[in-house]
């Protein structure tokens, strides 16, 4: 595990969290510089909260970002609490992110492969808690979840 992978999957997961109270989708994203720590953004997926058909957990820790130069992507880590689909996979190709942090991919197995082709590093934790999280919202709710992967 790197230096700021604890950190990062921590804050993911309370994003996730905070999301199914909210009556959300529990998927929690995080942003981290690389190279000191620091925590350039986190979300959590906003679909049900925001009416929004691209706030997923990856892309709302983007955008909680902010304007960002683009140097910048380049020694981040995205970390997710579930793998990403191929929209925010595609997001971290679109930046140059090289590593994805993933909390799990039991319970959804996203564009890893085309990450991992592409040369970004994803390394795959499978925490315990992630999973449950979402396994509970997807037996909760199965037909919310398949809108959410676009079934």
């Amino acid at each position: 595990m790197a230096q700021w992978d604890r950190k990062g999957m921590e804050i993911a997961y309370q994003e996730a969290l905070q999301g199914y109270a909210e009556g959300g989708v529990p998927i929690g994203g995080c942003l981290i510089d690389q190279t000191d720590g620091t925590v350039l953004g986190r979300g959590r997926n906003m679909r049900f909260q925001r009416a929004s058909a691209t706030l997923h957990g990856e892309t709302a820790a983007l955008e909680n970002a902010g304007r960002l130069p683009g140097h910048v992507y380049k020694h981040c880590t995205l970390y997710t609490t579930l793998s990403p689909c191929d929209m925010c996979a595609g997001a971290v190709l679109l930046y140059g992110i090289p590593r994805c942090v993933v909390g799990e991919n039991d319970t959804f197995l996203g564009a890893e492969a085309h990450l991992r082709a592409r040369g970004v590093e994803v390394a795959v934790l499978q925490d315990a808690r992630c999973r449950a999280l979402m396994q509970q919202f997807v037996a909760a709710r199965p037909q919310d979840w398949n809108e959410d992967i676009g079934l």
